[in-house]
């Protein structure tokens, strides 16, 4: 299991992810960016251009929490894929590897309480994103895993980075 580690620089916090995919950067790109593989894998979808400055929209499936707006800061295909999410910046880098991909997301967080709760999402995400390069059939994946991972991006990231609970998506769902 693939966790993310939480650093911290000159006071910012961020969550680092890093995946080998065994799949060509223009099919894990294609995976960032279209809505029919999007909606497999990434909690919201992403409505907007494609280009750097584009405002975008973000809309949760089945309205599970309400939208919110972010900008498109950098779409330089197949290599990076950086936008404002809400409160934090998400920044996706592809390196292409004789392996197929070494994907690399960094979330940019707005406050530290929230870490292992948006780590955990993440684990969640990334692990439906292999399983839908792996299925170009694969049923939606997103909020599968979040509870069994949760309790170790506790303990792995502390109880400061542990102040803030399950996102409201995952409460609905579970009531």
């Amino acid at each position: 299991m693939s966790f993310g580690d939480l650093e911290e620089h000159n006071g910012v916090w961020e969550l680092r992810f890093t995946r080998t995919l065994p799949h060509p950067p223009e099919r894990v790109w294609r995976a960032l960016t279209e809505p029919d593989d999007l909606a497999v894998w990434f909690p919201t979808s992403i409505e907007g251009d494609r280009a750097g400055g584009a405002p975008l929209r973000f809309t949760f499936p089945n309205h599970k929490a309400d939208p919110f707006d972010g900008r498109m800061l950098v779409c330089n295909p197949p290599h990076v894929l950086e936008f404002v999410w809400g409160t934090d910046r998400l920044r996706f880098e592809l390196t292409g590897t004789d392996e197929g991909t070494l994907l690399t997301l960094t979330d940019v967080l707005d406050e530290r309480g929230k870490a292992a709760r948006d780590g955990a999402g993440w684990h969640d995400c990334l692990d439906g994103l292999e399983v839908r390069l792996d299925d170009a059939s694969a049923p939606r994946q997103v909020g599968r895993r979040w509870q069994d991972v949760s309790a170790a991006y506790q303990e792995r990231f502390g109880p400061e980075a542990s102040t803030i609970g399950p996102p409201e998506s995952v409460t609905r769902s579970s009531t």
